[in-house]
């Protein structure tokens, strides 16, 4: 994988930490809604006031390359604020935010004090941007959008966001915890929309980082039986590029051909697993090839890999390439109900499409602009692909595990449920978190 940051890589100013145990409480999920209402009256005064002193700021940096302290450190609360009200509403943490954004949370923003910055992208920083602010409002956790964001995730409008929000507001009414790889997924949309706002505020020069995997401690990621490897340089040709998707279309082609039998075998898959408990390897190989073959063209058409794919979905032959286990025994019940039980799938897997549509025109753009591919774009879009591959390979019945809807590409190995108790922790194991360096204490809520 490629999502590690390089070593000696300074940290960006702008930080996710995340302290949420995963638990909630059914009564406070039920009405969550309406326990936020409050809440959302306040973000749109408080965001009134944050884009006026922005304005503000923006003519201080012009003239002396640093904001002031004083409304650094308000525009910080703002945006700590709008994370905290966003997690609320999407369910990634679970209680009730304060009114200020500068006590701790489960699901908290770093802020670096103020520093320098360049009089240039200063002046131009709302241009800047837009790429972001694009992407932020896909994800659908962007504080920079002040009451318009958290309106739209009410209205189901957020995208990425939204889709969690609602999946796992049944996943706890059910089962009282919050879906750990949902809970990742939101706080990654919340900590873009938190540094794309800073940077929108001019809280801080550096521009949003996109990889998936950035938060402290480093998300947990459990193995899965299909899985995705990365091993892309970030170059792309201008000319491929700029006639990418008239080079895709023979792929198109022959991808809708191959789904007839790919549908006849997935038939034939269910009713044999029905009756053996098992997917035959014949067809097990035959239908992941298939989701291979669409995850290596998918990356193509969507800029996330460099080479032009083949045609057969072999294993090893594309540099954003899906690692799917042999076929596994499989409970009768959970074959029976797959297109039921997949449904909350496929509704994230749409959100993720979303968020790789965009990816495919930003990165269409800087490919263009620069012949590279930026990392966090990529690795963005890898993720979206290795997710909508975990979906399709859980309808055609080549994995009994349900896709892990984490965004994250590399991540913690999860510490073994026994060791837990052996210690008398009960729960997920304490992180050591380093020492805070802005407005927002990095051991909060441990």
């Amino acid at each position: 994988m490629s999502s590690a940051p390089p070593t000696g890589a300074p940290p960006h100013p702008v930080r996710l930490v995340v302290t949420d145990d995963l638990l909630r409480r059914r009564s406070t999920v039920l009405f969550r809604l309406l326990l936020a209402l409050p809440h959302l009256v306040w973000v749109g005064l408080f965001g009134v006031a944050a884009f006026t002193l922005a304005f503000v700021v923006w003519l201080a940096v012009l003239f002396e390359r640093r904001a002031p302290g004083t409304l650094h450190r308000f525009l910080a609360s703002y945006v700590r604020y709008s994370a905290h009200l966003t997690a609320y509403l999407t369910l990634a943490a679970s209680p009730y935010p304060g009114f200020t954004g500068s006590g701790a949370y489960p699901i908290d923003i770093e802020i670096d004090p103020p520093a320098r910055q360049g009089r240039l992208g200063a002046g131009f920083r709302l241009l800047l941007a837009l790429p972001a602010l694009l992407l932020a409002a896909t994800l659908g956790g962007s504080p920079a959008l002040g009451a318009w964001s958290s309106i739209a995730l009410v209205l189901g409008a957020g995208g990425l966001a939204s889709a969690v929000g609602l999946l796992g507001w049944f996943a706890c009414l059910a089962r009282g915890r919050m879906p750990r790889g949902m809970r990742d997924a939101a706080a990654y949309t919340i900590g873009y929309g938190a540094q794309t706002a800073a940077y929108a505020f001019l809280l801080t020069d550096r521009y949003p980082d996109a990889d998936p995997g950035r938060a402290e401690p480093r998300p947990e990621l459990p193995p899965h039986p299909v899985a995705i490897g990365v091993r892309d340089d970030l170059g792309r040709p201008r000319l491929v590029v700029a006639f990418r998707l008239l080079l895709t279309i023979p792929h198109l082609l022959w991808l809708a051909l191959w789904g007839v039998p790919a549908a006849i075998a997935a038939v034939l898959a269910w009713a044999l697993a029905l009756a053996l408990g098992r997917v035959p390897l014949l067809l097990h190989r035959f239908l992941a090839a298939y989701v291979r073959a669409c995850t290596h063209v998918g990356a193509f058409l969507y800029v996330v890999g460099r080479p032009f794919p083949g045609f057969v979905g072999r294993e090893g032959s594309y540099p954003i390439d899906l690692m799917i286990a042999g076929p596994a025994r499989q409970e009768r019940l959970g074959v029976l109900a797959r297109l039921l039980l997949a449904v909350p799938a496929l509704i994230l897997s749409s959100a993720y499409g979303g968020v790789l549509f965009v990816v495919a025109v930003l990165a269409w753009f800087a490919a263009l602009a620069t012949g590279r591919m930026p990392e966090g774009i990529r690795d963005l879009g890898a993720a979206s692909l290795r997710y909508q591959a975990q979906v399709l390979a859980y309808l055609f019945l080549l994995t009994p595990r349900y896709p892990n809807s984490s965004p994250a590409l590399e991540g913690r190995r999860p510490e073994p449920v026994a060791t837990r108790e052996e210690e008398g922790l009960g729960g997920p194991p304490p992180v050591d978190a380093p020492p805070s360096l802005g407005y927002g204490p990095s051991n909060a809520m441990r």
